[in-house]
């Protein structure tokens, strides 16, 4: 049965989606991680995989950008069980908010604790190098100012709060872990904390744009994560975002650089290698500390 746009994220067919998965994956997942932009092979390192095409699951949206492979990959990665979406949902593909954020309610409703997002992003912040990790502090959502939020219409309490508190929508305790993580494996110079702006794409910023939000205060730049951040606070989830830089924002006029999405892919290839150790190592961490956080 096909269901209009506002009614994917009603309880029942996120249900029907969840139903379907648990009976046909393993374990349950305590963690769910959103593969962004070329950071897809993530999921295949995981362990005793197990993977569902989109278009095999009810009511799954289809990804249609490049390096978005589009498929759920269930397995364990050091020791904890995961889910990883490889190839998630944007906005400028046409799908509304709802549909963009689909599948983490489907998570929370198969048990998952903690989500980590990844994207690529542009840095903003003139410190900030090509193929360097930035930890998500905070974000602003242009999406949200303008008056697009995920959680617009009716609430359903089954998922949450009417009015969900997002001054902690970064848990402190999965960041110092993940900061953590990176000394422990010698990653700090290439390590970052910042804002995150997100923007509706697809196409990249204008020079004033970039230098508008620089003196906003955000550090880098992308097309994605925040609403699915925004659902997952609201289902009560615990959220770590990770930013790949792959390409510094053009701030000056007699600049020949130009944004583009094969530099993107490129970088994040590159730099795929250090984000799948530094998860991973996190995810022990975790492991670790599961009766302390």
């Amino acid at each position: 049965m096909a269901y209009a746009e506002e009614d994917r994220n009603s309880y029942e067919v996120c249900k029907e989606a969840a139903d379907w998965l648990r009976a046909r994956a393993a374990r349950r997942p305590r963690i769910a991680i959103v593969c962004g932009s070329g950071l897809g092979a993530l999921a295949d390192v995981l362990d005793s995989r197990t993977a569902f095409l989109y278009e095999d699951i009810p009511h799954f949206p289809r990804s249609s950008v490049s390096g978005h492979v589009g498929r759920l990959v269930f397995g364990e990665l050091n020791g904890q069980p995961c889910v990883c979406m490889q190839g998630r949902f944007h906005s400028y593909e046409g799908h509304s908010l709802s549909t963009v954020t689909f599948p983490i309610r489907v998570f929370f409703l198969l048990g998952v604790e903690i989500l980590i997002v990844t994207n690529a992003a542009g840095g903003l912040n003139p410190h900030f190098q090509v193929g360097d990790i930035m930890f998500i502090r905070d974000h602003i959502s242009l999406f949200g100012l303008g008056g697009q939020n995920p959680l617009r219409g009716p609430n359903d309490e089954r998922f949450g709060v009417r009015f969900p508190c997002m001054s902690d929508a970064y848990e402190q305790d999965l960041l110092s872990l993940a900061m953590e993580s990176a000394q422990e494996l010698g990653f700090l110079s290439f390590t970052r904390e910042g804002v995150y702006c997100l923007q509706a794409g697809p196409s990249y910023e204008t020079i004033a744009e970039c230098r508008l939000l620089q003196a906003l205060g955000a550090d880098a730049v992308g097309m994605s994560s925040v609403p699915e951040v925004i659902v997952a606070r609201h289902c009560g989830l615990r959220v770590l975002g990770i930013s790949l830089i792959t390409n510094k924002a053009v701030m000056s006029y007699s600049s020949q650089e130009k944004a583009n999405h094969e530099e993107v892919l490129r970088v994040s290839v590159l730099r795929a290698e250090a984000l799948q150790k530094l998860i991973s190592h996190l995810l022990g961490k975790l492991g670790e500390s599961t009766n302390s956080l």
